[in-house]
């Protein structure tokens, strides 16, 4: 399929077509292959140097380039994975125009994005360009970050970095981490009838989730907080116990999510759930928890002085478009740049609301808004030397 050079739209439109849900989310899926070779089959016509990472079997990431191989490097990034479409209310990969609106899977997270920043990218570049851009359009990025970290793995680096994940265009230069912890509790199997001996596993989990639930309070009240962030969140994410009725649950197993803040770590979280657990021991000594660590994301955040962020408001306020600086609800690769040294903040078309959502749209007008946005970024980029 053709798409002319430089249309945002009718390249989200045919992404979205693309099933590339994530393998991993949705097994028996097809993963992002077939999406990254029609991505890298489009940039080349336009332009693009092209690359095709693909150190992980079937999960490619397509890196293409414009201006001077040797030249320092803005970064547009976006992942081509999706989630499933279990309970979706229209069709998922139809791209269906309705007025104003794309509707499918991925729509606003983020292939509308994807495309806005291609666009861009060959939109304002031009054929003089000084600098370079790169696009990185990776995989996986919803569920273990595999395509964002073999582009770092693969020395890819670049002086800032705008992701465009959506913020209903709104600039975000900063959003929370995620630590996942599991609690094992471990208590004395009995007959129903036996208190004397009986150990309740469940119940002493619940008491630690009212212990937690004391620090939420607390944390609502004269927590720490971020200025475009607000404050750190802990909740409970899943549950399992019990075999029947008439026997005290000798385990119990509980997995809680902790939000956290810049500044804030896994071993911050870590430590909260412990000392959740040893406040309920001082007054229950038959509990017997473990608490370890799942997994967990780092936050994100860059100066709202920045030079990336002003460029961005700078071509915002070039539009007309009002200039809304906020913290993102949810987390992204920008945390990965970040920490490699590369300051990266998210911008693109779309509500991050209707992301895995059930209807999932983005409008058309966003796209455009977003690419021409973009396009005075990358010119300003490209034809402008200053830091």
């Amino acid at each position: 399929m053709a798409i002319p050079r430089g249309d945002a739209v009718a390249l989200a439109r045919a992404l979205i077509k693309i099933d590339s849900r994530n393998p991993t989310l949705a097994p028996d899926s097809p993963g992002e292959g077939d999406c990254a070779r029609f991505l890298a089959s489009v940039l080349d016509d336009w332009g693009f140097s092209v690359d095709v990472l693909e150190a992980i079997p079937y999960r490619p990431n397509v890196i293409a380039r414009l201006g001077p191989a040797d030249a320092p490097v803005l970064m547009f990034n976006g992942h081509l994975d999706v989630v499933g479409i279990e309970g979706m209310a229209h069709e998922p990969f139809s791209a269906e125009l309705r007025g104003d609106r794309i509707y499918g899977r991925g729509s606003a997270d983020m292939k509308g994005g994807v495309a806005a920043m291609c666009a861009a990218a060959i939109h304002g570049a031009g054929t003089e360009c000084e600098r370079q851009i790169l696009i990185a359009a990776v995989a996986d990025e919803e569920y273990e970050s595999l395509g964002m970290r073999e582009v770092i793995s693969a020395g890819i680096r670049a002086e800032a970095a705008i992701i465009t994940e959506p913020t209903r265009l709104a600039i975000c230069p900063a959003h929370r981490g995620f630590v996942w912890m599991d609690i094992e509790f471990k208590g004395r199997a009995a007959h129903g009838s036996r208190y004397d001996i009986g150990i309740d596993a469940i119940t002493h989990a619940g008491l630690v989730l009212a212990e937690l639930d004391k620090l939420e309070r607390t944390r609502e009240s004269d927590g720490v907080r971020h200025p475009l962030l607000g404050r750190g969140s802990l909740h409970a994410s899943k549950i399992r116990g019990g075999v029947g009725m008439s026997t005290y649950p000798e385990e119990c197993a509980l997995a809680v999510e902790r939000r956290t803040l810049p500044g804030e770590s896994e071993q911050t979280a870590l430590q909260e759930v412990t000392d959740a657990c040893d406040a309920v021991r001082a007054n229950h000594p038959q509990l017997n928890s473990r608490v370890t660590l799942s997994t967990a994301q780092l936050p994100s955040d860059v100066p709202v002085d920045s030079s990336v962020v002003k460029r961005l408001r700078a071509a915002l306020e070039a539009e007309r478009i009002g200039v809304k600086i906020e913290g993102l609800s949810a987390w992204t690769d920008a945390a990965l740049l970040n920490a490699v040294g590369v300051p990266t903040i998210c911008f693109g078309p779309g509500d991050i609301a209707l992301a895995h959502a059930a209807e999932e749209f983005v409008p058309v007008e966003e796209i455009e808004v977003a690419t021409r946005v973009l396009t005075r970024v990358v010119t300003d980029w490209c034809y402008n030397a200053r830091s």
